[in-house]
């Protein structure tokens, strides 16, 4: 077995007139909701994630089908690529979800720290990106999408490696689809989604961070939204989608005058970070109202 890759529970894969989908980072947030999605949009799906245990208990539900994978191993991905292969319909889709956060200004990371962000989130992308294109250029068809970020379309002050990363997953992922049309490939595609602020556990833990405030600038998504998007994604493929669309538009604005967003830095940053205060407020009211509910007894009435 090569260095971070292991099947786990591939018997008890059923099916599937859809093929097989591959989930990586699937083991909780944005990536158990795409695999949920999937699986109940007809596909089979493989789930992974560096977490074997974790990803194999989630898979459970979704037909029992994961497998321990380090993207940042480009042979580990191409074993898992050639596992789904196998599958009854192939390969049809393979979706780059594995990603890290890490926020403070740029010079405030390691150089561990700096590698890590672009080994997971650049070079990871890519490595599933490539493993994927292997077996559905022999099939004459399939789909890649990779969840990219808002921050892959601008600088985004508080997350610039990580936005860094980013950049360079969408370059990659458009460049290679020129490429894929220029050498006749019309039936394999390449798609980019670009969420806002996702309420997953890469946030929920952000609330006092400002260096994270560039993700709350607009109004949070749930997984389950963005997961939608992705199976609509997959049966209509796009170069980039930008979830909600409107802030694709506008995070664009903003990059094509960078002297514009540059003075605009600190506002940007004092909007996010109300937009911390608000979701932290909220979160509270929740959890008091849910302290505070106890179901009663029903009135049977008199005797």
């Amino acid at each position: 077995m090569l260095r971070g890759s292991a099947d786990r529970h591939s018997d008890a894969v059923g099916s599937s007139t859809r093929g097989a989908a591959v989930v990586t980072g699937a083991s909780r947030g944005l990536g158990l909701a795409i695999a949920t999605a999937l699986h109940e949009a007809g596909y089979t799906v493989l789930l992974t994630d560096v977490d074997a245990d974790v990803v194999a208990e989630v898979a459970e539900p979704l037909g029992g089908w994961s497998a321990r994978l380090d993207v940042r191993y480009d042979q580990a991905c191409q074993v898992v690529a050639a596992r789904a292969a196998e599958h009854t319909g192939g390969l049809a889709l393979w979706v780059n979800n594995a990603g890290i956060l890490a926020t403070g200004p740029s010079w405030t990371h390691d150089a561990a720290t700096r590698r890590r962000l672009l080994e997971v989130n650049a070079l990871g992308g890519m490595n599933g990106t490539l493993a994927a294109l292997e077996v559905m250029r022999r099939q004459g068809r399939g789909h890649v999408i990779n969840v990219v970020s808002l921050a892959g379309l601008v600088a985004a002050p508080g997350e610039t490696v990580y936005a860094a990363s980013k950049h360079a997953l969408i370059a990659f992922s458009v460049g290679t689809l020129a490429e894929l049309r220029a050498a006749g490939e019309k039936r394999v595609h390449i798609s980019c989604v670009c969420p806002d602020g996702i309420w997953t556990p890469m946030l929920q833990d952000k609330l006092d961070d400002a260096g994270a405030a560039a993700s709350f600038t607009g109004k949070l998504l749930t997984p389950q939204a963005v997961a939608a998007r992705v199976v609509r994604l997959a049966e209509k493929p796009r170069p980039v989608v930008s979830i909600p669309r409107w802030r694709g538009a506008e995070v664009r604005f903003f990059d094509a005058f960078p002297r514009l967003s540059l003075r605009l830095a600190k506002l940007i940053l004092a909007t996010g970070r109300a937009g911390q205060r608000r979701q932290a407020r909220r979160l509270k009211r929740e959890r008091k109202a849910a302290k505070e509910f106890k179901p009663g007894w029903p009135d049977r009435g008199s005797a």
